[in-house]
């Protein structure tokens, strides 16, 4: 196995190319996280750097390009904000994040990551966009981004727009103004964030001196700090780690698909979580911003060339090189032109293409997204992720049970369902009304357990229940003992039963639950047609002694 995953030395010109274009367009962004998150704007662009290397060498997804992104940015200004008396701790969330990552991959569980419901992730991510927008109004009207969440920030409204510093305010729409609107042809070689970051800086430097700045920032290489775990925060620091965990992982993976649909290649999932959790841990142990896989650097990576890891590293390398010579300038930038980017990438986090059918698309799909979208925004990202991820599984459960539950067909020897040969149909006309067949297909599990066993177990005045199960090749627990319920109550009934056509894999779970030992072995058969023939043995005798009783008996 190769140390770095699609390294080769075939595209140097294209890598090189793609990587520096990738690190241009990664600047002015990696900046605006870094303000957004808390952690100021070094530690988005170091972010950039230490994620973007370390994820580029050891992951598994070739031309991605990794670094600070939207969605990270909001969980990470969420935990700087509760730990804010202790940063330290802040960045061992962040270090116990990436830690869970590498753990991901270790246990192979990428391709499980990815199952989240593309309705939860619409939801989630569309809140998140929401989020950056909100928090965004008050620096591009001049003022501080009011404390409190995004609930405060609404509520603050009237103040922010009665106290609105006009100057700045029209720094911000200029810089929206210029993301939004350069041409594609113009952003092909000049990104519009950094457009907008230069013209925003130059113009405030030469003509509007009152514009809010950043001011004076720490300059040089972040300092490593260690670890720092108190019992009395730890709960929360695994639920902020796990959270954190999660989105970079659905994020970082989420841009490999679209990678791999550019590129026509395939990601390893497991090795690139390794290889995003190598990033954020030490990403957290240098105190800076956490990343994932970047959908937007990533395909500009790609289309200018870049299509193995070196890209990925060179994009952090040029970055480093970048706030090396130019980190003393960063001071003079305006939290209004840096607001006025931010707000351009909520709106492109918002999933627009599902927002455009929702008045077409399924009401239950529809309130999900609804669901995790205002959770997200109003109340909690993990009470967001957990509820709809659970309302979802629920509501798939619910839609299985109803599809194994219509696939149950029935047959009274007079009428049914199921397609007959001659010979079962032959038996099954020998005693009408008094055997019932059953059929069922598909795989069968607990959601439809229960009303499988009132189904089956309602079976009127009939002498012999058969029950062909040649066609379900899984039964889970509950079904299984469902099983075990319907055969034990239909006896007591005084009902005969016969099973058929038990599965090998079946056979295999129903041994190993214990069920397959309650059932009598005169209660299975090999096929349909021997458990008909089976049943019409058993009705024929219980004819023969009705009418071998005496009169009056």
């Amino acid at each position: 196995m190769q140390f770095v995953h699609g390294l080769h030395f075939n595209n140097l010109k294209g890598d090189i190319y793609g990587g520096i274009t990738s690190g241009v367009v990664a600047l002015p962004l990696a900046l605006a996280f870094g303000v957004a998150s808390g952690a100021g704007p070094m530690a988005g662009i170091y972010g950039a750097i230490f994620v973007g290397f370390f994820a580029a060498l050891f992951g598994g997804t070739p031309a991605q390009v990794s670094g600070p992104t939207g969605p990270m940015t909001v969980v990470m200004a969420l935990v700087i904000t509760r730990y804010a008396a202790d940063p330290v701790i802040a960045f061992t969330v962040v270090i116990m994040g990436g830690l869970l990552q590498i753990g991901f991959g270790a246990l192979r569980l990428g391709s499980y990551i990815t199952l989240v419901p593309m309705t939860i992730v619409s939801g989630f991510m569309s809140g998140i966009g929401c989020i950056i927008i909100l928090l965004q109004i008050g620096p591009i009207l001049g003022q501080p981004t009011p404390e409190g969440g995004t609930v405060n920030v609404i509520l603050a409204l009237p103040d922010l727009v009665s106290g609105i510093h006009w100057d700045a305010a029209f720094i911000g729409a200029l810089a929206l103004a210029i993301v939004l609107f350069t041409p594609k042809r113009v952003t092909l070689i000049l990104p519009s964030p950094l457009i907008a970051l230069v013209a925003g800086t130059l113009l405030v430097w030469l003509t509007l001196p009152g514009v809010p700045v950043l001011g004076d920032i720490p300059t040089g290489f972040p300092e490593p700090h260690l670890p720092k775990f108190t019992w009395e925060f730890l709960p929360d620091m695994v639920s902020s780690a796990m959270v954190l965990a999660l989105l970079a992982s659905i994020d970082s993976l989420l841009t490999s698909l679209i990678a791999d649909n550019i590129t026509r290649t395939h990601h390893n999932p497991n090795r690139e979580l390794i290889g995003q959790g190598i990033g954020n841990t030490v990403a957290g142990l240098f105190g800076t911003v956490p990343g994932a896989g970047a959908t937007m650097r990533t395909v500009m990576n790609v289309r200018t060339g870049g299509s193995t890891p070196i890209s990925g590293m060179l994009h952090a390398v040029f970055l480093l090189a970048v706030v090396l010579g130019l980190g003393p300038l960063a001071g003079r930038i305006p939290h209004a032109v840096l607001a006025g980017i931010l707000i351009m990438v909520g709106v492109d986090i918002i999933d627009w293409n599902f927002l455009r059918r929702v008045f077409t698309a399924p009401r239950p799909t529809v309130v999900l997204m609804g669901m995790t979208l205002l959770l997200t925004v109003f109340v909690d990202l993990i009470v967001a992720v957990a509820a709809g991820t659970i309302a979802a599984s629920l509501l798939f459960v619910k839609r299985m049970a109803d599809l194994q539950l219509q696939s149950i067909r029935a047959h009274d020897g007079v009428e049914g369902e199921i397609p007959l040969t001659a010979e079962e149909q032959a038996v099954l006309s020998q005693y009408p009304r008094e055997i019932l067949l059953y059929h069922m297909s598909g795989p069968m599990s607990f959601g439809a357990a229960q009303g499988m066993t009132r189904r089956l177990v309602a079976h009127g005045t009939c002498k012999a229940l058969v029950v062909d199960i040649t066609d379900v090749p899984f039964v889970d627990a509950s079904a299984s003992l469902a099983i075990e319920d319907i055969v034990h109550r239909t006896r007591a009934q005084g009902v005969h039963i016969l099973l058929a056509g038990l599965h090998q894999n079946v056979e295999k779970i129903l041994a190993r639950i214990g069920v397959l030992k309650t059932i009598p072995a005169d209660c299975r058969a090999g096929n349909r047609l021997e458990a008909l023939q089976k049943a019409a043995a058993l009705c024929g005798t219980a004819k023969a002694k009705e009418s071998a009783r005496p009169p009056g008996i």
